[in-house]
Parts: structure tokens; C-alpha cells; sequence
């Protein structure tokens, strides 16, 4: 069995191992580590071997790491990975996880929608994948009319305040995902979408998931000179502020598929917080007494960090992308496309849906 996993904002730790029965259960054999990280002293890549060799099969990535930290030397250095990651990338060669490099990668970049039917395209594109039917998508958004978008389990109410939004032109819709509220703009936003097999998240826990499916923006931003960083569970963040946030939902395959991962991001590239102060009520509590200031502090837009227009940005992070995992061009189907406006109608632009928790 084989598994890797490349530490957000660090090294590649590979494993390679066996499973075999013992009187006790399934245990792991012949384990071998390896990758692209610092160690010392050297011979204590050998300890970690032998710290796995012998393990649970289905020990935890925090068993496992407890173990390989017994077992190092004192004065051990590791630079780029941690004994965590050794014990994730084992959970990921037991479970069979895939690599990015495994798929063929698309990307979707349309025209600007709606934000009902870019709700819609969300679930159809991740059930699509889910069922075999769609290679694992990259999808940038572009929106067409400003709105504010509410994670599945907050109450309209609470969230939004609809004096405000009908006099600043803006709609609310709901999307499948959990998480908070994003304030959008069409100019002032970049979103993006990835939907990927599960087999690609195998093995990672619910949290160490986000960071490893967003590790290649953390990589575009670098490359644009905003030293970024993942702040659990869902944001990211620079010394300057939160510049995005991030939301999964896990979609179940059909009889004979394994299921997809949508996971979309939401970033600020610009912002008017006087007017997202203004509808959001969650921002008025969370920054009462410290003023609009601090919400432009609290949200760091990455027009001011990059100094690059909107698209650039975009078009950077698509590059970083591609680079690291290959890309090629792709759309919507006709029919994709049609089952997504049958549910921006049916769902996603019903009070039903909307104000499911009121």
C-alpha cells in the first residue's frame, strides 16, 4: 500500500507498507518512510520505521504519531513534517487514498450567474463527479449580482438584515454547505469550487482536509507575495487578517461510486465594510464596539496585499494550479446545465429552501 500526504506549507511524506494478520487483529509490516523533508539525526528515519512496523491497521493518524514521537532520540529535528503527518499519510496508504495526480483535472470558467444558479452548479457539478460521471473540477466563479450567501444550518433572521439588503439591491440564498455568512459583491469576490472524488480525502480527519485541498492557493498566493496560512478550521489568514474562508460538504455516490467532496472558498479581494456591516448582523455583534476599523482589519482584502487586478489574481491562481496538478479547459454540460436551473428554481430560489431555518 502506498499514501501520501504533503503537509500545508511544508514537505511530502510518503509511505509505503504492508497489512497483514496477526493474533491481535491486522498490523502493519514492512513499513517505509520517505520524502522530501529534513531530518536529524539521519538514522532516525530508521526509528520511525521501526516505531510503525507492528502497529494497528487501524490505529489512528494520533496513535500512530504518538508512537513515532516515543520513539525518536532525544534532540530529534524535523523540519517540514511532523510525526502527525507520518501518521496521516499511513491512514491515507491504508485507506487507499488517490494523489491529485491521479486525475485528469478540469476547469470551468463561465460567464458571470446568477447566485441562485451558482448554488445549483455547485451540488449538480459535486453529484456529477460523485457518481463517475465527471472528472475532478476546478470551477471559478464569477457572480452575477451581488448577494449574501448563508451556510445551511443559520437562521435567516439572525444572519441578515432584510431592510438593509432590499435597500442595498442584494438577495440572500442558502447553499448546501456549512459555515457563515459571506458578504458578496461582484467586482470585490473570488470564489472558487473544487469538486474531487472522496478517495482524494481518504484517510485525512474532517479538518485536516481543508487545509489539504487549499495548500495550492497557499502556494499562488506566495508566488503573488502574500505569506498566507491556514487558521483552523476553515479560514485563511495573514498577519494582516482573514482573507478567506472555506466550506465542504460531502455528497454520497450512487451503487458502485465512492462519492464526492465539494469544497468552495470564498475570498476577499476587495470589500466595502461600511455595507457589510450594514446587512450582515453577525458583523455588527461580532465588532459593536470596535467599529468599521477593525472590520476592514478583521477582512484584509488581497487588492491591497497583491497590488493586481481581480483577474490577474485569478488568473494567478489558476497557473498555480495547472502547475502543480495539470489542468485543461472544460464546461458545463447541457445537461448539467439544465438539471442546475431545475434546481435554482425548485430549491435554491424557493422560501422553502431559503428560510428553512427561519
Amino acid at each position: 500500500m502506498h499514501g501520501e500526504y504533503k503537509v500545508p506549507g511544508g514537505k511530502l511524506v510518503v509511505v509505503d507498507l504492508d497489512v497483514e494478520s496477526a493474533d491481535r487483529g491486522e498490523v502493519l509490516r514492512d513499513v517505509r518512510v520517505a520524502g522530501d523533508f529534513f531530518l536529524e539525526p539521519d538514522e532516525a528515519i530508521l526509528d520511525i520505521d521501526r516505531a510503525l512496523n507492528g502497529a494497528p491497521a487501524d490505529a489512528t493518524a494520533e496513535q500512530l504519531a504518538a508512537r513515532v514521537e516515543a520513539a525518536l532520540p532525544p534532540g530529534t529535528v524535523m523540519f517540514g513534517f511532523t510525526a502527525e503527518a507520518v501518521g496521516i499519510a499511513v491512514r491515507r496508504a491504508v485507506a487507499h487514498a488517490t494523489d491529485w495526480t491521479d486525475y485528469d483535472w478540469q476547469l470551468i470558467h463561465d460567464a458571470p450567474q446568477s447566485p441562485v444558479l451558482h448554488m445549483a452548479l455547485d451540488e449538480v457539478l459535486t453529484a456529477e463527479v460523485a457518481a463517475g460521471r465527471r472528472p475532478p473540477t476546478l470551477r471559478m466563479w464569477e457572480w452575477g449580482a451581488p448577494a449574501v450567501v448563508i451556510g445551511s444550518f443559520q437562521s435567516l433572521r439572525n444572519e441578515v438584515d432584510a431592510r438593509a439588503l432590499e435597500e442595498h439591491g442584494m438577495t440572500v440564498v442558502r447553499r448546501i454547505s456549512g459555515g457563515g455568512a459571506m458578504f458578496i459583491e461582484p467586482g470585490n469576490t473570488i470564489t472558487y469550487s473544487l469538486s474531487v472524488p472522496d478517495a482524494l480525502v481518504r484517510g485525512l480527519s474532517f479538518a485536516d482536509s481543508y487545509a489539504y485541498l487549499d495548500d495550492w492557493v497557499l502556494g499562488a498566493l506566495d508566488g503573488m507575495g502574500v505569506k498566507a496560512w491556514y487558521q483552523p478550521l476553515n479560514d485563511i489568514a495573514t498577519e494582516s487578517g482573514k482573507i478567506a474562508g472555506a466550506a465542504q460538504k460531502r455528497l454520497a455516490g450512487a451503487a458502485g461510486a465512492t462519492g464526492a467532496v465539494l469544497h468552495h472558498v470564498t475570498m476577499a479581494y476587495d470589500i466595502d465594510a461600511d455595507k457589510m456591516l450594514d446587512v450582515l448582523r453577525i458583523g455588527r455583534e461580532k465588532l459593536s464596539d470596535k467599529g468599521t476599523k477593525s472590520a476592514r482589519k478583521r477582512v484584509d482584502p488581497l487588492r491591497r496585499q497583491t497590488g493586481l487586478p481581480r483577474d490577474a489574481v485569478m488568473r494567478r491562481m489558476i497557473e498555480s494550479f495547472r502547475d502543480r496538478h495539470g489542468l485543461t479547459e472544460g464546461s458545463v454540460t447541457p445537461e448539467e446545465m439544465a438539471r442546475a436551473r431545475e434546481l435554482a428554481a425548485g430549491k435554491f430560489g424557493s422560501e422553502e429552501w431559503t428560510a428553512r431555518i427561519p
